[in-house]
């Protein structure tokens, strides 16, 4: 017979550790206890609720229907006592405490800015940054694993509701070495710029579905001679002259202001994209990742430009302000 009423809150933690593992043997690990410990209160837990919340399948752990529907109970408890935690300490003592973002690996050149900046206002924040690439972006936001996370394409799946708030204005630039044949150039034509060798990101990357869908829009591709793996990677080979790129604008910016490469004028570009703060809508954020959204979508774009020197940046002349690439608000 059911009887909530004896589950303990020990038990609901060791309870979300092997659901989230699926693994008793990694659930110990992570809580510092042994495989024993953790299977015996399991197992007392699920005599409390009276049917099987786990079953093993040859070598694989797989929670019940039951165990499911309790995993995602247990989540949203331990979330909410979480956030209470960090709420109580904030009414006593200010903003403090944890705050954990994720962001995608082209935000590495602006977010330890941003969060460098909120830090000196609000020191007694204990921030931990995650940088990944996109697929694991992802994983961490449905695993609801951080408080935030930033991105550039909000996911289109159905299995997530999210809240999404734009802050920064992702302008895409088409990049060259100083010494191309279209440097200086103006207007260059899409159909001119195809022909070139390209230097593309991986599969997945957002800026490469973002470059591929425009010219797929006007019935062109891109001639890929490689394929590299990240920003600075590209950035290097297009330095050495082995083709052109397309890159975000906050990626280039110790390079335009060296001379190092070039943007090129081209049509159609740059394109405009957005970075979102994202988190699933039924997230119940801590006084401190509220305090620090507001901050990335008051003030965010405004502080960036700041904190850089973009009158030095080597532009194509007919290329908007720059505050204007880069602010929402503008």
């Amino acid at each position: 017979m059911m009887n909530l009423r004896h589950i303990t809150l020990h038990q609901l933690r060791l309870f979300y550790s092997v659901g989230k593992h699926l693994s008793f043997t990694r659930a110990a690990e992570e809580l510092h206890l042994t495989q024993p410990a953790v299977s015996i209160q399991i197992k007392r837990l699920e005599e409390s609720v009276g049917i099987p919340l786990s079953e093993q399948i040859g070598k694989r752990l797989f929670l019940t229907e039951a165990g499911r529907e309790l995993f995602e109970a247990t989540r949203d408890v331990l979330d909410r006592l979480r956030v209470l935690n960090e709420d109580m300490i904030g009414m006593e003592e200010g903003v403090k405490g944890p705050l954990n973002a994720c962001a995608t690996t082209t935000a590495e050149y602006f977010m330890p800015h941003l969060l460098g900046t909120f830090l000196k206002d609000y020191p007694r924040v204990e921030p931990r940054l995650t940088i990944t690439n996109r697929a694991n972006v992802i994983r961490r936001l449905e695993d609801n694993l951080d408080d935030l996370v930033i991105m550039g394409t909000v996911p289109n799946n159905n299995n997530l509701d999210l809240t999404a708030e734009s802050f920064l204005h992702n302008p895409i630039v088409v990049i060259a070495p100083p010494n191309h044949p279209l440097a200086g150039e103006q207007n260059i034509t899409l159909e001119r710029i195809a022909q070139e060798r390209f230097l593309s990101r991986e599969e997945g990357s957002g800026t490469r579905a973002a470059r591929i869908r425009l010219f797929a829009e006007h019935g062109l591709e891109t001639n890929i001679y490689m394929e590299l793996g990240s920003s600075e990677a590209i950035k290097q080979a297009v330095m050495a002259g082995l083709g052109i790129s397309v890159l975000s604008l906050h990626n280039l910016r110790l390079e335009l202001e060296a001379g190092l490469l070039t943007v090129l004028d081209v049509q159609h570009f740059p394109m405009m994209r957005q970075w979102y703060a994202v988190h699933l809508r039924g997230k119940k954020l801590s006084n401190t990742s509220k305090r620090f959204l507001d901050f990335l979508v008051q003030d965010g774009a405004r502080i960036w430009e700041s904190t850089n020197h973009s009158n030095r940046l080597h532009l194509p002349a007919d290329y908007p302000n720059l505050m204007s690439l880069t602010d929402p608000n503008t």
